[in-house]
């Protein structure tokens, strides 16, 4: 079923994302975690849709999307970036694999992140944070969504890995099995992860051979 939303605010939370705030249709339902198909309302754009996911909790009145933009392509996200207040979008009904199956560790790769959002801020809101580990990759400071929040809510569980730039704060190349095993990630707890396909494809490879079950693994590409 498609509904249209309306956009309420609209605002650059660093220099490649933005974060959509709409209201919300009446009785319109999600889990966190879960995402949906969004087209641009214009004649151009109408049937050009793209799977963005929901970073509000279902209680909440409205709902927001945090989304990279790939200014290089001709494409849905760089026409997001033109949009303003009072523009139109449609949407479908929500779906998505990553749902919370309990304390763990969640492993996001750049925009991958974004589940995981939605799902940590309802721990946080139920204070059921503790215990839960982050692991994500970015190639620099600068790309980091959500970083002082995310920092804030998992503290000295945040762990960050950034693949093309030294910085002080952070570790410097690509998560493999010894930063996981050196960070304590625990194989005998649900692993969420979500990514570019390649990232996705090392990492399972590299979970099973930590020990992970593949039961314990719920997993996600990053579109």
């Amino acid at each position: 079923m498609e509904h249209k939303i309306t956009i309420q605010k609209i605002e650059h939370i660093n220099h490649n994302v933005i974060h959509l705030i709409t209201d919300k249709p009446e009785g319109y339902t999600f889990t966190p975690g879960q995402a949906t198909e969004v087209a641009i309302n214009s004649e151009e754009w109408r049937d050009e849709k793209r799977p963005f996911t929901f970073t509000s909790l279902p209680e909440e009145s409205n709902l927001e999307f945090v989304i990279k933009i790939y200014p290089s392509h001709d494409g849905v996200t760089k026409q997001l970036d033109t949009l303003e207040v009072g523009d139109t979008l449609i949407i479908g009904d929500a779906w998505g694999a990553i749902n919370y199956k309990g304390e763990g560790s969640f492993i996001a790769g750049g925009a991958g992140i974004t589940p995981f959002i939605a799902i940590l801020k309802d721990l946080k809101t139920k204070n059921e944070l503790n215990g839960n580990k982050l692991f994500f990759a970015n190639d620099k400071e600068r790309d980091i969504i959500y970083k002082d929040q995310l920092k804030n809510w998992l503290g000295d569980d945040f762990h960050v890995m950034l693949s093309q730039e030294d910085h002080p704060n952070f570790a410097h190349g690509y998560l493999d099995e010894n930063f996981l095993k050196t960070h304590n990630l625990d194989t005998s707890k649900p692993v969420y992860l979500c990514g570019p396909p390649a990232m996705m494809e090392a990492l399972e490879e590299k979970l099973s051979d930590l020990g992970l079950p593949q039961e314990l693994l719920v997993t996600e590409a990053e579109e």
